[in-house]
């Protein structure tokens, strides 16, 4: 995967997960996921996910 579809995927990544993660607090209403812990949950691993891909170190090529 190329270094900038990755960053680019990582930043949707947090973003979505970072509204998940609001709904899921209850933050963000007009939803079937708002005040639901299980998107809670699903939002912190899709932001972690995300954040993965932005800071990973590239790989040598031999």
């Amino acid at each position: 995967m190329g270094q900038w579809v990755g960053r680019i995927i990582g930043v949707v990544l947090v973003l979505i997960g970072g509204l998940w993660t609001l709904q899921g607090l209850n933050l963000v209403g007009g939803s079937f996921m708002t005040g639901s812990a299980l998107w809670l949950v699903i939002g912190v691993v899709v932001v972690i996910a995300g954040l993965a891909l932005l800071f990973r170190r590239p790989r040598r090529r031999v």
